[in-house]
């Protein structure tokens, strides 16, 4: 019989890095978008029976458990259990984001096109996180909604005004426009869904999950390891793959054949999306340190007259699989060194 295990806790270790690029290689498989709602009822009814006590079914091994569970992962909400919209779930933003990034860089010449594509986007975008939205820190339908305008509003200025000004510079430079739009983007985008969390800080815990406070400074530190892990994902599709359609143009592979041209482009967001969204997601591991001297000082008072004077170093939890193209959320410091 296998020794039971703590489905909670990732299968790969999440201190090394290639434990969790592993981890989000697993988490954002295409292909589990495509199990049936039959598929993902059994393989969560697996779970379930494994998570409240019970064996683990003839002709299955711990194997199939771990499989069940990513699989559950990457369809069911981790605070509610409801299943999520399909456009919306982990396992969906390699085939969206391909779709998306080859609109963006295939077409920037028009500008009703570069519209279009900037606003797909970001409605695109607006669902994801609508879907992920988390059940501990909710976010209102009013803050998605500015949030959606603001970003959505400030992608187009950025996309139109960058084409106008670069006019009379290399092609090649036109097809870095979308780029520049999509990190405009995200700096509007993540603060203002992570508002709550600017204002209010994070909820901090110790190693038996006892409640130490909340910290601003811990929230900001979550949030710019967020928007440099999705402006990581966005240089290495949307810049990557001009630079190398631009060399593979320039070695006349696809002279006079537009649709071999074309074909190459998509598989290329293809191939790179699929590699860039977990080697992203894993930069930062999903608990990182932080120490006491670093967190606010009236929390640092109240930590050492409540611990007797005693100095320890606190950790913060970053849901890593939330944290790249959904909404993520910080919370659960569960380790003191």
């Amino acid at each position: 019989m296998d020794e039971r295990v703590d489905l909670n806790i990732p299968r790969w270790n999440q201190a090394h890095y290639s434990g969790r690029v592993r981890y989000f290689f697993a988490t954002t498989n295409p292909l589990n978008i495509l199990k049936s709602n039959f598929e993902l009822m059994k393989c969560k009814q697996i779970v379930t029976d494994y998570n409240n006590g019970g064996n683990i079914p003839d002709g299955l091994t711990i194997d199939d458990i771990y499989k069940a569970k990513i699989v559950v992962d990457s369809a069911f909400h981790p605070d509610t259990g409801e299943k999520m919209n399909i456009f919306g779930r982990m396992s969906a933003q390699v085939p969206m984001n391909m779709l998306i990034t080859y609109g963006m860089v295939s077409f920037y010449k028009s500008t009703i096109a570069l519209i279009f594509w900037q606003w797909f986007n970001q409605s695109y975008n607006a669902l994801v996180n609508y879907t992920n939205r988390s059940g501990n820190i909710p976010i209102s339908f009013d803050q998605i909604l500015k949030s959606y305008i603001l970003t959505t509003s400030a992608a187009l200025i950025t996309a139109v005004g960058l084409n106008r000004l670069i006019m009379n510079l290399p092609p090649i430079c036109e097809r870095f426009v979308p780029f520049v739009a999509a990190v405009v983007a995200h700096c509007i985008n993540i603060p203002l869904m992570r508002i709550k969390e600017l204002q209010n800080g994070i909820a901090v815990y110790d190693e038996n999950k006892k409640f130490l406070g909340n910290s601003k400074i811990a929230s900001r530190r979550g949030i710019l390891a967020v928007l440099i892990s999705r402006i990581t994902v966005s240089s290495m599709g949307i810049l990557l793959t001009p630079i190398l359609m631009e060399i593979i143009g320039k070695s006349g592979i696809t002279a006079n054949m537009e649709w071999l041209q074309e074909l190459i482009e998509m598989l290329l967001c293809g191939i790179i999306y699929a590699l860039a969204i977990p080697i992203s997601c894993a930069i930062y591991p999903q608990i990182s340190p932080i120490s006491i001297d670093k967190l606010e000082p009236e929390l640092q008072d109240d930590l050492y007259i409540s611990e007797n004077g005693r100095k320890f170093s606190f950790e913060y939890w970053i849901l890593q699989q939330r944290s790249l193209i959904t909404v993520s959320q910080i919370y659960k410091c569960i380790k003191i060194k």
